[in-house]
């Protein structure tokens, strides 16, 4: 009985006190009782500022957000991810995406909280007591959006549940993955609902309405889009081999059929996203780099850097970071060397079209090509110019850290050390802060965006054309301010100039369902793909666009910048690199291809021949010891059903 409830529930969490002041990741000052906690509007504000250690933000140690892209074609690191090497990723045993821990928090606090609102027990203004309230909505929601992306069909929990075997076995069975969508579209209403346009104290560094809105486009984004690029398979309720038929059986969906849901889902991730594109303003881009102190700053790339967000109107949430509050990072560190070790790839360095609007291979582009590394970026999108980074650029205009580069170097790839070495040979400045005092491990007080507002415009330019196949005057008037911003031509004369035939070669969001996409849509993602580099969006929108299918069968190999036509010969790239270029062992034999292909080095690399796909991974794995439990000890007798594709067996990986 007590695994039961561990499994369902989990044991009570203690509640911790932490300052309210900002979003900082703070040491608990007391753990309460029940009986003292969660009567007071302070005590509300301080269990919800716990819950914001459930965003991705900056840790201590490493590059932050910024290498969140890996394990897409966006982006590499020195080791691959096993869900690229089929047969590698295994069922657990134990542990996995399957668990309940931040929605029990949740539950707690409504359990504690709502009866005691409604009947005036809680003391403190109305106003702020309603908005912590809201934040709880938002946090379950958020907690469950991570489910449903990992998982898909999830058991939608709202209570502290009974010690009563029979009940808990009930409410461990898996709703349909739509009615998740729902369900947390339904929490982030109530969080709209509660919360206020501003937050009672933070400022940005706490939740708003906007936030809420934000987060209700996207979560309708993206189950609109895999529910209609997964029509007919087993990844959606009624499709062909659901494993939740035997739970769910004649399933009929809400709005009546899936294309109906689909539509539905569309239409509410327009109407969100319009709320808050409407709003808020872009934030201005000079479309130049800061080359000096003395130049002229550029809004756009300081506000991805800054200690202070506070003053960006795009960014509607964001943490701060304190050295005197012994809450900082390493991102500066790591932005002005060798990123960590993960690398861009050449495929995203492509994908950036010329400030013409031209693709790079178009008739009349301009574009130099990439033999030299100091002019991949010349002519393109002011996007690449100012966050990728080239041999020379000044990184800092002060003193660096020890770890750091003042000038940019050129690229070391054969680096023993992982995090020094520029696996791609392609490096990211995106959260730069050129403060040298910044760059000190462990020292960097840069602030960490959370949402910013832009979503928002590729939200909306995507649902629109998703939905209709066309895009509206607003869709129209969103890309047009991002091209605007970015310093790029008419998006119509990218798209007119676009061979979706060389696309394909490198780009995943070519294709959905094994199918290339039209014109259009690929440059509405390659818009979102370009504008939110390294932001950590790709992995999931690779997923529901349904983008792997064709690497079922044909392996896809990453590549990076272009080391044998010229590069390897350059002085300077072989002095950075020890003159110790040895093909095969240290480097990717340049009979394979005369870019740099990080993983095709040594044979026993377990992506050497290129990243391959199963169906199955494009979710999670349910671990065996949650069949054991919810089954009386016997997998067969689970209420729980494994995801398409995964056995019932630990060790074991996907069909």
């Amino acid at each position: 009985m007590n695994r039961i409830i561990r499994h369902i529930t989990l044991a009570a969490l203690p509640v911790m006190l932490v300052s309210c002041n900002a979003f900082l990741d703070l040491e608990p000052e007391s753990n309460l009782s029940p009986a003292q906690y969660l009567t007071t509007e302070d005590n509300l504000a301080a269990y919800a500022t716990d819950l914001y250690n459930m965003f991705p933000v900056h840790g201590t140690t490493s590059w932050g957000t910024w290498k969140n892209d890996s394990d897409t074609d966006n982006m590499a690191y020195a080791n691959p991810s096993d869900a690229f090497a089929p047969g590698y990723w295994k069922v657990g045993q134990t542990g996995g995406s399957y668990e309940f821990t931040g929605i029990y928090r949740c539950n707690y606090f409504f359990d504690n909280v709502l009866d005691n609102f409604e009947q005036g027990r809680i003391t403190g203004t109305t106003s702020g007591i309603r908005h912590y309230i809201g934040e709880a909505y938002f946090f379950r929601a958020w907690q469950y959006y991570q489910k449903l992306q990992a998982l898909g069909d999830f058991p939608i929990v709202t209570h502290l549940l009974a010690d009563n075997l029979e009940k808990l076995t009930a409410e461990s069975v898996r709703a349909p993955r739509n009615e998740v969508a729902r369900f947390i579209l339904s929490d982030l209403d109530k969080a709209i609902e509660y919360m206020s346009d501003t937050a009672p104290r933070g400022g940005r560094n706490r939740l708003s309405r906007d936030c809420a809105h934000l987060m209700k486009s996207r979560v309708a984004l993206y189950e609109g889009t895999w529910l209609k690029y997964f029509k007919g398979t087993a990844f959606v309720p009624g499709g062909t081999g659901w494993p939740g038929a035997a739970s769910h059986p004649d399933y009929q969906y809400p709005s009546g059929s899936i294309d109906s849901e689909v539509e539905w889902f569309l239409k509410v991730a327009m109407d969100e996203a319009k709320i808050v594109a409407d709003k808020y303003a872009l934030v201005d881009n000079t479309g130049l780099f800061q080359s000096s102190a003395t130049a002229a700053a550029n809004p756009y790339f300081d506000m991805f850097g800054a200690t202070d967000m506070s003053g960006y109107g795009e960014i509607l949430l964001w943490k701060a970071y304190s050295d005197s509050e012994g809450v900082t990072n390493s991102v500066v560190e790591f932005a002005a060397a060798a990123n960590q070790g993960y690398g861009i790839t050449k495929s995203m360095v492509d994908a950036f079209v010329m400030a013409n609007g031209l693709p790079i291979y178009a008739h009349g582009s301009g574009y130099p090509g990439d033999s030299d590394l100091l002019k991949v970026t010349e002519g393109r999108d002011s996007r690449a110019q100012i966050f990728i980074k080239r041999p020379g650029d000044t990184n800092l205009h002060s003193e660096p850290g020890p770890e750091s580069y003042q000038v940019e170097p050129w690229p070391n790839i054969v680096n023993s050390t992982a995090s020094m070495r520029y696996t791609t040979g392609y490096a990211l400045r995106k959260g730069l802060n050129f403060d040298g005092a910044q760059s000190v491990r462990d020292k960097s007080c840069v602030g960490s965006i959370i949402f910013r507002a832009t979503e928002a415009y590729l939200n909306y330019m995507e649902a629109c054309y998703e939905s209709t196949g066309a895009l509206d005057s607003d869709a129209q008037r969103y890309w047009t301010a991002i091209r605007d911003r970015s310093k790029v031509g008419n998006w119509q004369t990218t798209i007119d100039n676009t061979d979706m035939n060389i696309e394909k070669q490198t780009d995943w969001g070519a294709y959905s369902a094994g199918k290339l996409v039209d014109a259009t849509l690929f440059n509405i993602r390659r818009e979102r793909r370009c504008e939110l580099m390294a932001e950590g969006f790709r992995a999931a929108d690779v997923r529901r666009w349904r983008s792997m299918d064709q690497m079922i069968d044909t392996p896809y190999h990453v590549l990076g910048v272009n080391v044998w036509e010229n590069l390897a010969a350059n002085p300077d790239f072989l002095a950075a690199n020890g003159n110790n270029l040895k093909e095969g062992e240290n480097i990717s034999p340049k009979d394979f291809s005369t870019y740099c292909a990080p993983y095709h080095i040594l044979s026993n690399n377990r992506v050497y021949e290129g990243y391959r796909w199963r169906m199955a991974h494009y979710l999670d794995p349910i671990a065996v010891q949650h069949f054991l439990i919810t089954g009386g000890g016997s997998a067969d007798n689970s209420t729980l059903y494994q995801n398409p594709g995964w056995p019932l067996q630990a060790g074991q990986g996907a069909e």
